[in-house]
């Protein structure tokens, strides 16, 4: 079921009808509402760009060195080895979706006791979802590690011992959830920043201890990843205990606290297996059919993947909170237009960055990695696509987590992506090519896309298919086409290299950025003619 909270005039009622909600909250809205969110958005997203740089820069760095230091197969270990712990961690992603909005609604309606409540609920599920992961890692878990995967000759005593890091890891991640997710619904993306940054730079370290010492490498790898974890945990909850309140924790039994975020998070379990199916799920079945190579190639698709949905989701995560808070206040209008204008903006920066890596996959990952895994080139332009596609969706899932009432979309999204598993294991038997599961996940993120917008209109009045259709898909598609078309050009008369590049990068970032002007809104051209003004009378 999902449950949310109606607000009356005298008290906060938990109320179950059928999985239902009533409509949004009519909570007064706080003086100057949220007109400053704009502001309050861009200095959030500033922080988390920064973070993202130094990420970025780290991670292609440290993904190389591990790839070449690790090898191949033992890469490729690592990879699988590690999904068959997410694979059980994914009640884990469940929680941390109901931990994260239920903070974030009692701080829009500004119920600090509520808040502490909230925050102690959400820890004592977690620490019971600790155990259950435990129970089922050492139990399902090692029984499809011994008994199911590939690993080469030899490695299967590195791979129990990295299966069991994962899973002590694993543990402390998910006790970490509540604490992350207060940090983030108080919008301290600059202090989540600097955190994440430090986190970079040990791994950094872990890269340069990784060539000195003379020790099994992928056994070596596994110990200072989880010494990283374990550190960062700590420094989350110090600062959160120290800033944050509602972090100490209660021992308290509020049934009317748990009841509506586990109904929550019950039917976010469903979406959040389903599309584990369609990531690490996929992951397994390659390994099965083709071998830990296949695993490498996933492994740096996914990295790839990853590091080009930050340049959209540091906004997106600047954006959430907002989406929530609106809500609980009753603004729908404040609360769908933010909705509408960052699914389209968000796509086109997703897109201008996506469109010379997918021209240049080949050249990007031998300048990269040096040694370009088998199946790595077409696995990332695949993932480019769905990055678009899911980009939008994520952006309505904002709008539908922050109204509570996921039950639909979690069984038509859940049903949709996990039909995924199913026939990529046919085509697999039939020999089919490798790439087909990855195509499958296209095609189902961009129909659960349109479900979500669907969904979110049921709730929210002002969203519906057609003007989803008229103020996103429309002013995107010509953009979209436009911008791969003129990346395409230099390909004709340029050999492969890094200057065909530049210029690949130069034309798709100026047509991208040329047309999304052309279809901004007078306001935001307004704003983008006075900052260039102030830039240029400095």
């Amino acid at each position: 079921m999902s449950i949310d909270p109606n607000i009356d005039d005298s008290s906060t009622i938990i109320r179950d009808e059928a999985a239902e909600v009533g409509a949004a909250p009519q909570t007064p809205q706080p003086e100057g509402g949220y007109k400053s969110s704009g502001k309050r958005i861009a200095k959030n997203s500033m922080a988390l760009y920064f973070r993202m740089f130094l990420t970025m820069i780290v991670g292609i760095y440290t993904s190389r060195v591990v790839l070449n230091v690790l090898g191949v197969d033992d890469y490729g270990v690592y990879n699988v080895v590690g999904a068959v712990v997410l694979m059980m961690g994914f009640i884990t992603a469940s929680m941390s979706g109901a931990t994260s909005r239920f903070l974030t609604y009692e701080l829009g309606r500004n119920d600090k006791q509520r808040l502490a409540e909230t925050f102690s609920s959400a820890l004592i599920i977690h620490i019971g979802i600790a155990l259950l992961i435990f129970v089922l890692c050492e139990t399902i878990g090692l029984w499809f590690l011994i008994n199911k995967l590939v690993i080469p000759e030899g490695r299967m005593t590195a791979a129990h011992v990295v299966f069991q890091l994962s899973v002590f890891g694993t543990m402390l991640g998910v006790t970490q959830v509540p604490y992350t997710a207060v940090l983030i619904a108080h919008e301290k993306m600059g202090s989540y920043a600097y955190f994440e940054i430090i986190s970079v730079t040990l791994k950094l370290l872990i890269v340069f201890l990784l060539q000195l010492w003379d020790y099994d490498k992928l056994i070596l790898y596994s110990i200072l990843v989880l010494a990283v974890n374990v550190l960062m945990i700590v420094i989350y909850r110090v600062y959160c205990l120290r800033h944050f309140e509602e972090s100490h924790f209660r021992r308290l039994w509020k049934p009317e606290i748990l009841k509506p975020m586990l109904s929550f998070s019950g039917w976010d379990l469903f979406g959040n297996a389903s599309n584990l199916a369609r990531t690490q799920g996929v992951s397994m079945l390659a390994n099965m059919f083709f071998g830990t190579v296949a695993n490498a190639a996933i492994g740096i698709a996914f990295t790839v993947q990853n590091m080009v949905m930050q340049f959209a989701a540091n906004v997106s995560q600047a954006v959430r909170p907002q989406v929530v808070k609106t809500y609980s206040v009753g603004d729908t209008d404040q609360m769908s237009k933010l909705i509408y204008t960052s699914a389209k903006y968000l796509y086109l920066l997703l897109l201008m960055v996506s469109v010379p890596i997918f021209m240049e996959t080949y050249y990007v990952l031998e300048l990269w990695l040096k040694m370009v895994p088998r199946y790595s080139v077409w696995f990332v332009r695949i993932l480019i696509f769905f990055n678009l596609f899911s980009q939008m969706s994520i952006v309505m899932a904002m709008g539908i987590h922050a109204t509570g009432k996921i039950k639909r979309i979690s069984l038509i999204n859940g049903t949709l992506y996990l039909l995924v598993l199913p026939f990529t294991y046919i085509c697999y038997r039939m020999h089919g090519s490798i790439y087909v599961a990855f195509t499958f996940n296209v095609v189902a993120v961009f129909i659960g896309c349109l479900c979500n917008v669907y969904t979110l209109g049921l709730t929210v009045k002002q969203i519906t298919l057609k003007q989803f259709i008229r103020r996103v898909l429309l002013p995107v598609t010509p953009i979209t086409v436009v911008a791969f078309l003129a990346a395409y050009s230099p390909r004709l008369f340029m050999q492969p290299g890094f200057w065909r590049l530049v210029v690949v990068t130069l034309i798709s970032t100026v047509v991208t950025l040329g047309m999304t002007y052309a279809i901004a809104e007078p306001e935001a051209k307004e704003w983008i003619k006075s900052k260039l003004k102030k830039l240029l009378r400095h």
